[in-house]
C-alpha cells in the first residue's frame, strides 16, 4: 500500500498537474493539503473517475484538506479535536477500510508567522492538540499515519540554508520542541527512517530561484504509529513534481507499506 501526502497549493488551479501525477503514480491513499476551496468546489468527479473515494474538509480561499482512497473511508473526523471554536479546515481523519485497515489523517499545520503574534501561539496550541490526539490514537493500538504539511523544519539538516530560517516560525525552538514531543510519543518519521535521502527537501519557494538553486526545506512528513511503522518498507520524495508544468511549491512524499 502506498500512502502519499502533498500540499497542492490550490487544487483547482493545479488540477491538471495533480491529476497527471496521480495517473502516473497511482497511490492507494493520498492526503492533500491547502485545497483553497469549499467542499462543493472540490473536483470530486475527476478523482472518482480515477477510482478514488474522496473525503474533503474545505474552506474558502484558505487551508482545506482531503483524503483520497482506493478503498472505502470510514469513521471520518473533520477538524482536529480539542477546540470546538477552531473553524480552520486543517485536519481530516478516517479509517482506510483495506484488507488490513489503517487510520490516516491529513493535516495542514499552521504556519505561525510572524512569530511575535497570536499566529505563533495558535501554531503551538494546535501542535499540542495534535499531540493529545496522537496519545488518544495510540491508546487504541491501531496502525495509523499522520501525514501532511507540518510547517516544521525538524533539524538544521532539513534546510539548505538553516541560518536563513532562524527568525521563521517553521524553525523556532518551540516549534521544533513541539515536533519532538509528538515524535517522542513513539511515532516514526517515515522519511528519516527509510528514505533514500532522510533529509531530502519537500518545499522550494517560488521566489528568488529557490528551486533552481535547491534552496529547499523538509516540512512535509508522515509520522507513523508503531503498528504502521512495522509495515513501512520505503519512503520516496517525488522531487520531479516540482519541475512539472504549473507546480505546487511542495512535492509529494510517498510511503510504502507491506500488506502481509
Amino acid at each position: 500500500m502506498q500512502i502519499a501526502t502533498w500540499n497542492v497549493n490550490s487544487i483547482n488551479a493545479r488540477l491538471e498537474t495533480v491529476l497527471a501525477w496521480f495517473q502516473e503514480v497511482k497511490p492507494d491513499v493520498a492526503c492533500l493539503q491547502e485545497l483553497k476551496c469549499i467542499d462543493e468546489k472540490f473536483p470530486f468527479d475527476a478523482f472518482e473517475a480515477l477510482g478514488y473515494n474522496v473525503a474533503v474538509h474545505g474552506q474558502k480561499t484558505y487551508n482545506g484538506v482531503a483524503l483520497l482512497s482506493k478503498h472505502p473511508i470510514e469513521d471520518i473526523i473533520r477538524g482536529l479535536p480539542g477546540d470546538e471554536e477552531d473553524q480552520q479546515a486543517r485536519y481530516l481523519e478516517g479509517v482506510i477500510a483495506a484488507r488490513r485497515p489503517i487510520r490516516v489523517a491529513a493535516l495542514y499545520l499552521p504556519n505561525g508567522n510572524p512569530v511575535a503574534t497570536e499566529k505563533f501561539a495558535y501554531k503551538l496550541a494546535w501542535m499540542e492538540r495534535l499531540r493529545r490526539r496522537a496519545v488518544d490514537l495510540l491508546a487504541l493500538e491501531e496502525a495509523f499515519v499522520l501525514a501532511g504539511d507540518y510547517n516544521v523544519i525538524p533539524e538544521p539538516e532539513d534546510a539548505d540554508r538553516p541560518e536563513s530560517w532562524l527568525g521563521d516560525a517553521l524553525f523556532q525552538p518551540e516549534s521544533r520542541a513541539s515536533w519532538r514531543a509528538l515524535k517522542n510519543l513513539g511515532l516514526t518519521d517515515a522519511q528519516a527512517e527509510v528514505g533514500e535521502d532522510p533529509h531530502g527537501y519537500t518545499f522550494w519557494d517560488y521566489q528568488a530561484g529557490a528551486w533552481q538553486r535547491n534552496h529547499g526545506i523538509r516540512i512535509d512528513h508522515l509520522l507513523l504509529s508503531p503498528l504502521a511503522a512495522e509495515r513501512l518498507t520505503a519512503c520516496v520524495v517525488h522531487r520531479d513534481a516540482r519541475g512539472m508544468d504549473k507546480p505546487s511549491d511542495h512535492v509529494p512524499v510517498v510511503a510504502s507499506f507491506a500488506n502481509e
